[in-house]
């Protein structure tokens, strides 16, 4: 290989990994939010999912920081509803995927679906991944307890 293009190639794959490392070993935010995002449960609304029984796109008009994120809410009722007590309507592990923490690791909560088992709430994958949590919820929850928030690396 030409030595010009060896050192090129060197510095580039150096810098590359000088980039791609730290965020290997960089530990999760404890509330998902998505790469690009500041916003918990992709703008969906925390206390719809209790009070309307289903997943409501929040206004960013009504919004309420907690837990370091944004959260976004369809009425300031819902809002003050969350601020009073967030832990009551925040999702479990952050809104990551409760299967996931369960086997150990995360993956993003969609929040199309969801459960909410002994009032609270709880996100999965998607579909297929919400099928097999639904298999034995009381023991993936247990688990998921254990690995709780050891998951995220911390």
């Amino acid at each position: 290989m030409n030595p010009e293009i060896r050192r090129r190639t060197a510095w580039m794959l150096l810098g590359a990994s000088a980039f791609v490392a730290p965020m290997a070993w960089a530990a999760l935010p404890a509330v998902y939010t998505g790469f690009f995002s500041q916003t918990a449960l992709g703008g969906y609304d925390p206390v719809a999912f209790f009070e309307m029984n289903k997943p409501v796109k929040g206004d960013a008009q009504f919004t309420h920081d907690y837990s370091g994120v944004h959260w976004r809410f369809v009425n300031a009722a819902h809002r003050e509803l969350f601020a009073a007590n967030p832990q009551a309507y925040a999702p479990q592990y952050g809104g990551y995927c409760a299967w996931a923490v369960a086997e150990g690791s995360t993956a993003s909560g969609d929040p199309m679906f969801w459960k909410i088992i002994d009032g609270k709430l709880y996100l999965n994958y998607d579909a297929e991944v919400q099928k097999r949590w639904e298999k034995d919820i009381p023991g993936f929850i247990a688990k998921a307890d254990k690995n709780w928030p050891s998951v995220l690396g911390r």
